[in-house]
């Protein structure tokens, strides 16, 4: 056994090239707190929404490939924001990223992807005409003296 790794140095120049490859120590604490972890990885793409995706083989099958979400969203981000063709190559269902796979079908009538805004004031929810079946309970007021 070496000496680096007998003093876990090696872990500790791990540690700093996460750290460096996260934007430094004020950007790792950002990256911290919106994603709750920090990996280092090779950019592979990013989409026309500013969603930048990674790759490491070091880590585990099923850990190797993620997705950071754009900035613009801050902590209000969801799967439903990843594009189709990103969504297949996050899940194995391709090796190849989109910009690089010749069988990816291009036709007219396709819509551009949009995100799932269900359960937001973007949505419309239809307003309900029947009562409720269940009251809330209301107190009774205390009786003046």
């Amino acid at each position: 056994m070496s000496l680096k790794k007998l003093l876990a140095l090696d872990k500790l120049g791990t540690f700093f090239s996460i750290i460096k490859q996260n934007g430094g120590v004020v950007g790792s604490a950002v990256k911290l707190f919106r994603m709750e972890e920090l990996k280092t990885g090779t950019l592979v793409g990013v989409d026309k929404y500013g969603n930048k995706y990674f790759e490491n083989n070091y880590y585990f099958y099923g850990r190797n490939r993620w997705v950071e979400y754009a900035d613009e969203v801050w902590l209000d981000y969801d799967g439903s924001q990843v594009p189709a063709e990103w969504f297949g190559w996050l899940h194995y269902k391709t090796d190849l990223p989109p910009f690089k796979d010749p069988h990816r079908p291009k036709y007219s009538w396709m819509i551009d992807h949009e995100e799932n805004k269900s359960g937001t004031p973007e949505q419309y929810v239809p307003y309900s005409t029947t009562p409720t079946k269940i009251e809330a309970w209301v107190p009774p007021k205390p009786k003046a003296k």
